[in-house]
């Protein structure tokens, strides 16, 4: 079942058309995520659905109908970046935007979902930097949403902090809550994400589950090696079977039959000992289908 349907979804700017004909669906339960460049229309796509800001066209639905005023109540929302009061203590905090909603979840259960305990009496202004992401992923959750929107809720974090975050999301999941991811960091779509949506200047490239997308378009082994072990033009080495890309100071082929294109570099007098081979990845397919990385 779908909490939420998109139907050609379109933001014009005087100079930018923002979002160009979007569509998908989010299924209750689920995480579903929007990947992208920076610019991609994530964001403003996100806070259309939000409520945040008017559509230019298009159709959005609610558990299969128009949003109400209930949606504001029935919603979580947490933004790129949030301001929040010096003054007041995490806990103190957490209190009073409890207090603007009419079923709030509780908040000893609130903070014990995000792992607050230890920062409970310390000021919003002295907290690092994950511990105000599981603040602001809490102010989220205050209301005990049934859907809950996280605009790209792990940029900065250290690899620990990163995976707190993580480790919530996925309590929300198991609570039987909708979530609607946004990042361009492709490990976190993949641990996270039942479902993904690519974009790119405005429009949805491909959708469909991480596994899936792979399945699909990321077929082949990624054998990568440094550009100074190359003798000769690597590139002269593209054949029918193998596709040659030069990639900052790397040279990566792609082939679905590796012993080949190992047995063709040997030939080629080409220096193996720095070379990497894997199976491609989401930032890989991307890059296949628009030329650009997901980082930008």
């Amino acid at each position: 079942m779908d909490i939420m349907n998109i139907h050609n979804l379109v933001k014009h700017y005087p100079r930018v058309q923002a979002v160009d004909g979007v569509s998908f669906a989010v299924k209750s339960g689920a995480c579903f995520g929007l990947l992208g460049p920076n610019g991609a229309g994530k964001t403003t796509t996100l806070e259309i659905v939000e409520g945040i800001i008017p559509k230019t066209s298009g159709e959005i639905f609610y558990k299969g109908a128009p949003r109400t005023k209930e949606f504001a109540q029935e919603v979580g929302i947490q933004f790129q970046s949030t301001a929040l009061l010096s003054f007041l203590t995490v806990k103190e905090t957490l209190t009073t935007f409890s207090r603007l909603y009419a079923n709030p979840m509780d908040l000893d259960r609130l903070i014990a979902l995000c792992q607050m305990e230890d920062i409970l009496d310390q000021y919003n202004d002295k907290i690092s930097g994950g511990q105000k992401q599981r603040l602001l992923l809490a102010l989220a959750l205050v209301n005990d949403p049934e859907l809950v929107f996280l605009d790209e809720p792990t940029t900065g974090l250290d690899p620990q902090a990163r995976r707190h975050v993580w480790d919530i999301v996925r309590s929300i999941k198991a609570r039987g809550k909708t979530v609607v991811l946004t990042t361009h960091y492709m490990e976190e779509a993949e641990k996270l994400c039942d479902e993904i949506a690519i974009m790119d200047q405005g429009r949805i490239v491909v959708k469909g589950s991480p596994a899936t997308l792979l399945m699909e378009h990321g077929r082949g082994v990624l054998a990568t090696l440094p550009a100074s072990s190359f003798s000769m033009d690597a590139l002269t080495l593209a054949n029918e079977e193998i596709q040659v890309r030069r990639k900052g100071e790397n040279i990566q082929f792609r082939t679905k039959d590796i012993k080949m294109c190992l047995e063709k570099l040997l030939q080629a007098g080409v220096d193996l000992h720095s070379i990497t081979v894997r199976s491609p990845n989401l930032e890989d397919l991307f890059l296949d289908l628009t030329g650009r990385r997901l980082r930008e």
